[in-house]
């Protein structure tokens, strides 16, 4: 596979404190690769640091072969990263439509911003069906997809995703699963996956590095890691 990310050496730190410490990793081309771990492992600085809303204190990021660390943010999104922040960050009194439009402010292909709104609606049908109603008055699930929708509308090669199944009603946890895998294969979009249920981002990604205070701990093949004591033991309750 074709390394699409490095994420080489990693320091980075919050009012003199380590949020990650020499954090390395790899995302190939058209690999779903989650980040698993407990509040504060630093999962999420991960993703804020490739995105630019974090600034390293040493190391470097890599994506396609070009140094991202030092970017702006929408410099980094143009380069083809979009993400799904964690709680979602709707804009409630703005229309599914306008919320989804919102993802295509790098764009300038009217005809091709129809075709990738009219594949997000296809993907998500319930936001087709509420498609005029107010983003604040649907549902968490309902949220969620409309969000990862937004995020696709920018046509990126890579998916950051921050908590996915958090606040999210048990029956449309596997609903939303299910899209990232469908994505990941039908759009040809690499996914980073950030998500706290470990069993879920273990069983539709690839690869997996398990964090414990700015550290990587365990890393590997997903299916392997369902498997590991230590990874049962710390992350899925003990047994599967």
């Amino acid at each position: 596979m074709t390394a699409l990310l490095n994420f080489n050496n990693v320091e980075l730190y919050y009012d003199q404190v380590y949020a990650l410490k020499g954090v390395s990793l790899t995302l190939n081309a058209g690999e779903t690769v989650a980040l698993i771990g407990a509040n504060g492992a630093g999962k999420s600085s991960i993703l804020r640091a490739i995105t630019g809303l974090a600034k390293l204190h040493s190391g470097a990021i890599h994506f396609m072969g070009e140094r991202l660390d030092g970017l702006a943010t929408a410099d980094i999104v143009k380069k083809g990263i979009s993400m799904v922040p964690e709680g979602r960050r709707v804009f409630p009194f703005m229309s599914i439509k306008d919320n989804l439009l919102m993802g295509a402010f790098t764009r300038s292909d009217k005809a091709g911003i129809a075709r990738t709104l009219d594949s997000v609606l296809e993907r998500f049908p319930r936001l087709r069906e509420r498609f005029n109603q107010q983003a604040g008055t649907l549902s968490g699930g309902e949220q969620q997809m409309m969000v990862i929708g937004r995020a696709l509308m920018a046509k990126p090669r890579m998916l950051l995703l921050d908590e996915p199944s958090l606040g999210i009603a048990p029956k449309l946890v596997q609903d939303i699963a299910r899209s990232i895998v469908a994505i990941s294969r039908d759009e040809q979009v690499s996914v980073l996956l950030v998500e706290q249920n470990s069993r879920m981002a273990l069983s539709i990604s690839n690869r997996a590095y398990a964090l414990s205070t700015g550290n990587v701990v365990v890393s590997g093949e997903s299916r392997a890691l369902m498997g590991d004591p230590r990874i049962q033991a710390a992350y899925l309750g003990g047994e599967l």
